[in-house]
């Protein structure tokens, strides 16, 4: 493409959207037309300056998030790249942001030459992945059906039943604070953020006895 890559910056926080246009304004052949504080904010500039990839925060705050941000910029003519750069790496925020139409998903501890890197592909419509993304997403690929403990099955069928941490805690003989961490990983794994989500992909999936 001729002339240098129009970006578009997307993070509730001022601070760091000001630490990344310092940032950008060094790399090579890469413009910053705008930054948004908000989902809503990045559509409205987007809309105007026609940028070539909006760089994306997933958590934004009490307004729109960036899973859905990024699935109205990527519909119509000519839409922009979106590029997710995050802090949160877990399977359900990447399969979310990818499935939405994201070119690429970036990790915040990303070295700066990576991120130049990754905007100049993008800007090409090449997908970009920081090295621990790629990584899940190929070992997710690997096994798509996750793996659960037995422990975690027996957690996964109390919460088919209903049981809220305490009652689980109580029929298990194991502390609630135990209870919420077998309930991360359970998360993980199944690629869910909810205890309904929970139970409908492992019915789904047949994962429970």
């Amino acid at each position: 493409m001729s002339g240098p890559v129009r970006l578009l910056l997307c993070d509730d926080h001022a601070v760091v959207r000001a630490g990344l246009r310092a940032l950008m304004a060094s790399a090579e052949g890469i413009e910053v037309v705008g930054e948004a504080g908000s989902g809503e904010e990045a559509l409205a500039l987007a809309a105007r300056l026609r940028p070539d990839v909006v760089l994306m925060d997933l958590q934004l705050g009490d307004g729109m998030d960036g899973v859905t941000a990024i699935r109205q910029l990527t519909v119509g003519q000519s839409p922009p790249r979106v590029l997710v750069l995050t802090m949160f790496d877990t399977d359900a925020d990447i399969t979310r942001a990818i499935e939405a139409g994201a070119t690429g998903y970036l990790l915040k501890a990303e070295r700066p030459e990576e991120l130049f890197a990754a905007v100049h592909s993008a800007a090409r419509g090449r997908t970009a992945l920081s090295a621990p993304v790629a990584d899940r997403l190929l070992a997710r690929m690997r096994s798509p059906h996750p793996v659960l403990s037995a422990r975690e099955r027996e957690i996964l069928g109390q919460l088919a039943r209903g049981l809220g941490n305490r009652e689980i805690a109580r029929a298990l003989f194991i502390s609630e604070a135990t209870v919420k961490t077998h309930l991360g990983r359970i998360y993980g794994k199944l690629g869910v953020e909810t205890r309904a989500g929970a139970v409908a992909v492992a019915k789904e999936r047949r994962l429970l006895g």
